[in-house]
């Protein structure tokens, strides 16, 4: 038997830092995709290796290099290869009026072509495992001031769906969709609490919360196909107009 082992793709900055340091902290020896992240990853690394599990950095950009060859690589140096956590993201936003060629490329390469393959890769070099994408809680809207970014996590959520029908039993494929946890750097204040005015449990939320979505994504085997909000409420606020709000 071979000790379990996670890829996770962008896993140095931001969640997916986090979501590297738990799987270490559950047993896992960590296959820690990185881009530009370099410095950001060797920390990591080192914190990870420090846990007893370990660690190897492995470079990949996902508009220019072979997907194919960091799934093997990941495989070869980790023979128990069993999960594959799809963290990275690429974020620019412009409405549909804006948006060109380029960046609708982009963004899909990134956010969604990305996970398929790796999904078919994995799949083709595991015998069982796990894959989880990580998604956003604005696939519940039509924020159309986000169009290429939120049309490739649309696009993610549904691929999450067909790929766990399509690889079950062997793979279990889930997706997690964070809501208001880490809010970009500049997000002001007054900003987040007004996002969290419109969350229906009145706060922000922690890496932690994502952590735990995690482990229960992890842990329970009959659970398939499945987008797991973590965002206190705030993707099912969508009343809408009727009667009863209606105010001249």
């Amino acid at each position: 038997m071979h000790q379990q082992a996670a890829l996770v793709t962008g896993g140095a900055t931001r969640l997916g830092r986090y979501f590297s340091e738990a799987l270490a902290d559950a047993g896992y020896d960590i296959a820690l995709h990185v881009n530009r992240s370099r410095e950001e990853a060797e920390e990591v690394a080192s914190g990870i290796r420090a846990k007893g599990r370990e660690c190897e950095i492995f470079h990949c950009d996902f508009l220019n290099d072979d997907l194919h060859v960091l799934l093997q690589s990941a495989k070869q140096r980790f023979p128990g290869l069993s999960l594959l956590l799809n963290s990275a993201s690429a974020y620019e936003p412009a409405p549909i009026a804006g948006t060109d060629l380029a960046m609708l490329e982009a963004q899909f390469r990134v956010n969604m072509f990305t996970p398929l393959l790796l999904t078919r890769h994995f799949a083709e070099v595991v015998q069982e495992g796990q894959v989880i994408n990580i998604i956003d809680n604005k696939v519940a809207y039509h924020q159309y001031p986000y169009a290429a970014y939120l049309l490739s996590k649309k696009s993610l959520a549904e691929m999450t769906h067909m790929a766990a029908l399509e690889f079950a039993p062997r793979i279990r494929i889930n997706g997690l969709a964070p809501g208001v946890v880490l809010p970009a750097s500049q997000r002001t204040s007054d900003y987040v609490q007004w996002r969290i005015e419109g969350i229906p449990l009145k706060r922000q939320g922690d890496p932690a919360h994502l952590v735990q979505a995690l482990h229960y994504l992890l842990n329970n085997a009959f659970v398939a196909g499945q987008i797991l909000f973590v965002d206190g409420g705030e993707s099912i606020n969508i009343e809408g107009r009727h009667s009863e709000n209606y105010t001249l």
